[in-house]
């Protein structure tokens, strides 16, 4: 579905964030992107979503070069982003008018997938007066009704307290069981991983930022209480205790180990 054959990318004279990164991801396949700060996962995401260009090699969707964003690829960031002069109906809407579905057709769909995240009671009211999580639902209700192959989610609950956290992760699985679509996961939780992926890439800093590569085989969804999903998170745990925290770089761009771990 999504192919990086020896991609690097640099900003600017800096050094390089991503260097020969080459990686498959599936069709239908729920990828969790790990790893400390500054190892290059929102810059992969970025790619994916044609928001930036590589600095050398190809990143393909479906064996097309990826060139600019595109409605076949929906963005749900850490911020819902909705529309503040607009319902929560009509946020939703946007995107389908923008395709050419009139009022009619766009508003049937629109409720069809405010219904899926549990949001259809609320399609009146406006952004301000919802919850983060409620925001969340909407920002990602109007992503799917667009009907995207690929989801992309750049650490889209981190800003939620945990028990909102864990409910979204929860109506995540329910919503991707029906409605399956390839979604690819950055993250810097370990459990977050260890619960929703059955796939997890942990990245780490240049010259190999394809530190581990783990498929998840447990079905879902996990019981977070379970010894299984202890063995999961002591897993993935264990790649990640080889890496650094989070990454510094001295004037000569090498790469630098943080001394206060922590990471969660």
């Amino acid at each position: 579905m999504i192919e990086f054959r020896q991609v690097d990318k640099r900003y600017g004279n800096g050094p390089a964030t991503l260097q020969g990164l080459s990686l498959t991801l599936n069709e239908h396949q729920f990828t969790c992107v790990l790893g400390p700060s500054g190892c290059g996962k929102s810059t992969l995401l970025n790619l994916i979503a044609g928001f930036i260009a590589p600095s050398s090699g190809q990143v393909l969707l479906q064996g097309e070069p990826v060139c600019r964003p595109g409605p076949d690829r929906g963005v749900v960031f850490q911020d819902a982003a909705l529309f503040p002069w607009m319902t929560v109906l009509d946020n939703v809407c946007f995107g389908l008018r923008q395709q050419g579905l009139d009022d009619r057709r766009s508003t049937a769909v629109a409720r069809e997938f405010l219904e899926l995240v549990g949001m259809l009671s609320h399609q009146h009211e406006w952004p301000i007066r919802l919850s983060g999580g409620m925001r969340q639902r909407v920002a990602l209700a109007r992503i799917l009704a667009l009907r995207p192959k690929v989801l992309l989610m750049d650490e889209p609950f981190s800003a939620l307290d945990a028990n909102s956290r864990e409910r979204l992760q929860d109506e995540l699985l329910r919503i991707c069981a029906a409605c399956p679509t390839t979604v690819v996961y950055i993250t810097h939780t370990v459990e977050e991983a260890a619960f929703l992926a059955e796939r997890v890439l942990v990245m780490a800093p240049p010259p190999r930022n394809l530190h581990a590569d783990i498929p998840i085989i447990s079905p879902r969804p996990r019981l977070r209480s379970s010894s299984e999903f202890s063995l999961i998170t002591a897993q993935l745990r264990a790649e990640l205790d080889k890496l650094p925290c989070c990454i510094t770089t001295c004037s000569y761009g090498d790469y630098t180990p943080c001394l206060n771990s922590g990471y969660s």
